[in-house]
């Protein structure tokens, strides 16, 4: 692993592996290594679910999903529940850079990850090596994202609404009220919010519950006690917000 910034074009992947026990831990850079200039990064979470932050956005990646970090990306990482993680780096020079986002992983690309993981590097001289690069390199070019992301807006009176939001994610203080601790209208806001996060305002709102939700379940919280924590009558109407964001049931979804 500190050899990464060294060129070696035989070495296509490298991986680590790791499993944090503390369902609050926050992991430094040092305990999951961040991409190098030259090397993207593919987290998996096969436990729990992992938070990545930037001052720009946040990306929320529920077990058995996936996050594609390009080469030389700046993040944090924040932990949800006994969180077990594999992650893959891949030279630059071997596949083209994604933007970062949270991608489905397939069952063969599982596979070929936690295959990965048990070999450490693979090295393009050995010839079982380099086919395994090959499949490996085609199945993450057929990687799909997935809608589980959150700018953030920059703007002081937005991204003060945005912190608002977030130290009240069940929506016990009103709209109202956090638009007067922010000094602006609504109409103002939303217009802060469609130009900054590409997001109305209620829908900037629902996509933050959405991923306090998944980070929740994925810590062992109930299906009704999460609702309960955001503001729903009933877990049946926190079930159907669930299916109609991500198409499936909470259950389903973390099966």
């Amino acid at each position: 692993m500190s050899n990464f910034r060294q060129p070696d074009r035989r070495v296509a992947v490298r991986s680590f592996g790791v499993t944090f026990p503390d369902a609050r831990a926050v992991a430094p850079h040092h305990r999951v290594p961040p991409p190098a200039r030259d090397w993207h990064q593919l987290i998996y979470a096969t436990r729990g679910a992992v938070t990545v932050r930037t001052a720009q956005c946040a990306w929320v990646v529920p077990p058995h999903r996936g996050v594609w970090i390009p080469a030389g990306f700046e993040y944090r990482l924040e932990m949800s529940g006994v969180v077990a993680l594999r992650s893959l780096y891949i030279a630059a020079w071997a596949i083209p850079g994604h933007t970062c986002s949270v991608v489905n992983v397939s069952p063969l690309l599982r596979e070929l990850i936690l295959r990965c993981v048990q070999l450490g590097a693979l090295d393009a001289d050995q010839p079982v090596q380099r086919r395994l690069i090959g499949v490996l390199i085609d199945e993450l070019k057929a990687l799909t994202a997935v809608p589980l992301q959150l700018p953030v807006p920059q703007d002081g009176r937005a991204a003060r609404f945005a912190a608002l939001a977030a130290a009240h994610p069940a929506g016990d203080m009103p709209v109202a009220k956090m638009l007067r601790k922010c000094a602006a209208g609504h109409r103002t806001m939303e217009r802060l919010f469609r130009g900054e996060t590409g997001m109305t305002l209620g829908q900037w709102l629902r996509r933050q519950k959405l991923l306090y939700a998944l980070r929740q379940l994925a810590a062992g919280e109930s299906v009704n006690t999460i609702a309960l924590d955001l503001g729903y009558n009933s877990s049946s109407a926190f079930i159907a917000m669930f299916k109609r964001e991500l198409g499936q049931t909470p259950t389903r979804y973390f099966a």
